[in-house]
């Protein structure tokens, strides 16, 4: 059964930073890719960052580049995302993603990923 359960949320300070885990198993990374997406209240869901496993490449989207950092463990089927200088607009519930196929970092949309995690709160307070 394929699963990824993501952890690491939580409240912090404007500035601060958090480092979110993503596990997977039932699969190794081998032919994945995997995104971490992102719902705030009363918006629509964004995607924040993606790295592939077949060529190590990532995508930032606008919003995080220079402050968040992804990336794989592949020994540990685990992919991470450091977030710095976090800010109250941070605030969502992120999510991370598998997707088989995407041989590339890019900004895939969400029907592009088949597997998905049970998300985690981050809160960032001003």
């Amino acid at each position: 059964e394929v699963q990824l359960v993501e952890s690491g949320g939580g409240l912090v300070q404007a500035g601060r930073s958090l480092r979110l885990s993503c596990a997977a198993s039932g699969f190794t990374f081998d032919d994945y890719a995997i995104g971490w997406f992102r719902r705030a209240p009363g918006k629509e869901r964004e995607g924040v960052s993606c790295i592939s496993s077949t060529d190590g490449s990532t995508y930032y989207a606008d919003s995080v580049k220079g402050r968040f950092t992804i990336t794989s463990d592949n020994a540990k089927n685990t992919v991470y995302l450091q977030m710095n200088s976090l800010k109250p607009e941070d605030t969502a519930v992120y999510y991370c993603a598998a997707g088989e196929g995407l041989l590339y970092a890019h900004n895939w949309p969400a029907y592009e990923y088949g597997y998905w995690g049970q998300g985690t709160q981050v809160t960032v307070s001003s």
